[in-house]
């Protein structure tokens, strides 16, 4: 009995030790998969991490404001047009859109600011989760603010494409011939930069949760950006990887707003030159239901002669 003691020890250990060990891999096993993750996406910006989870609503419910209930409803005043009439108006309009184009060669030529007025209230006309309404414009004007916003800038987005980015991201970049060297952020007349608000603030100083906060403001950027193509201005949509907080703190703005996007607007640079690249065609963009009899038919990427449209129609 006692012999078979030193046999039962020597069991344990070794049990004990297989334990510690299969711990310590399954932690650097860990360790490996959340490197791996953040490595796949070097380009993550840490400032649009954070928004408006339903989580944390729950558990600071006494820092939330209750939203309205009461809202008195309207009738819609419409205008419809004739149908010949709204064909053409769509066509004319695709046509003015289909010019528009990303220009990095910009004029320091001044623009009216009373445009720029109009086609940032154009990009307030944007749907919003529950009409909170979750973006901040903010314009910059001032030649020495523009150059610290370029000096920002530059900074980062060289370590973007040294580090962050990773090769096959600036490959897929050189066909733009675009770098870190930013000089249109000095060029331009006019800077846009819209911030997301993750919150907002009730006149009590309570939170608002602004729901889908993120793609309401992307609806805006997108109709700032057709306004400002109808009113024959050029732009380029520029995202500036990990310069959030520092251009947050140099325009003064809150901490519950988060830099989604910079544009530097103006007239196209006499020397202005952009990539020649062509736009899919509707049938590679659209899939098209139609009614057939009592049924619906679908078929991906095929249109209906008796519709109007063929494969090939752009």
């Amino acid at each position: 009995m006692f012999a078979l003691t030193p046999v039962l020890v020597a069991i344990v250990c070794t049990l004990i030790a297989w334990i510690y060990k299969n711990a310590d891999r399954s932690i650097e096993r860990r360790k490996g998969e959340l490197k791996a993750r953040c490595e796949s996406r070097p380009w993550v910006d840490e400032d649009l991490r954070d928004s408006t989870a339903l989580h944390q609503v729950e558990e600071d419910a006494d820092q939330w404001q209750e939203s309205e209930e009461d809202t008195e409803h309207i009738p819609f005043p419409h205008t419809r047009y004739p149908e010949k009439e709204m064909v053409e108006r769509s066509r004319e309009f695709y046509e003015l859109l289909s010019k528009r184009r990303s220009v990095r060669f910009i004029s320091n030529e001044q623009v009216p600011m009373e445009v720029i007025d109009n086609v940032i209230r154009t990009a307030g006309t944007a749907p919003s989760g529950a009409h909170t309404e979750p973006w901040t414009f903010v314009v910059v004007q001032d030649p020495d603010v523009k150059h610290k916003i370029r000096e920002i800038i530059e900074e980062e987005e060289e370590i973007n494409y040294m580090k962050r980015m990773g090769h096959r991201w600036v490959t897929d970049l050189k066909k733009l011939r675009t770098n870190w060297i930013k000089e249109y952020l000095d060029t331009a007349p006019v800077l846009i930069l819209i911030f997301k608000q993750v919150h907002g603030f009730a006149a009590n100083g309570q939170r608002k949760v602004h729901y889908y906060n993120e793609i309401s403001v992307s609806i805006a950027c997108g109709l700032l950006l057709a306004a400002l193509q109808n009113a024959g201005l050029v732009t380029v949509t520029t995202t500036p990887l990990n310069c959030g907080p520092r251009l947050r703190v140099l325009l003064g703005r809150p901490s519950n707003e988060k830099l989604l996007m910079l544009l530097p607007v103006g007239y196209p640079s006499t020397e202005a030159t952009v990539p020649d690249l062509k736009r899919k065609p509707l049938a590679e963009i659209m899939d098209f239901w139609w009614l057939l009899g009592k049924e619906f038919a679908f078929e991906t990427h095929s249109f209906p002669e008796c519709c109007g449209y063929s494969a090939g129609f752009e």
